[in-house]
């Protein structure tokens, strides 16, 4: 959450010269923030109990979010190399807005890979049962 909200913060404080690549990486940061925090809230009242629909839930979308934040990513550092040349007064803003963006695509794709592991591991024993 942290990650996404420093993205989300340090992409509306640049003027990214393409506004279709910073609408879509603030779309993707605001929306996987707004969905995560409702995920934790509904962990945290008890929604998790009914545990193989959460076990869907958390692997679908953190598959997703995944994806998602791996392509606004992308398309964040492609344009934070084309304003390089430039001289650009916000340039350390989306350096910063890069990194950022990264660490919390990882951090989806490292929960996406466990909640796949775990759904797997859930199936399985549902089989078995």
């Amino acid at each position: 959450m942290v990650s996404g909200g420093l993205v989300w913060i340090l992409i509306l404080l640049t003027q990214v010269p393409v506004p279709l690549v910073q609408g879509w990486v603030l779309f993707v940061s605001v929306s996987c923030f707004v969905v995560t925090t409702l995920l934790l809230f509904l962990y945290t009242v008890g929604a998790h109990k009914n545990w193989n629909f959460w076990i869907t839930l958390d692997t679908a979308y953190h598959c997703l979010a995944a994806l998602f934040y791996f392509s606004a990513s992308a398309l964040e550092t492609l344009v934070t190399i084309g304003l390089q040349d430039d001289i650009y007064r916000h340039y350390s803003e989306n350096i910063s807005a890069v990194v950022f963006s990264i660490i919390a695509t990882l951090l989806y794709m490292v929960h996406a890979v466990f909640s796949l592991i775990r759904c797997k591991v859930s199936y399985r024993n549902r089989e078995h049962s």
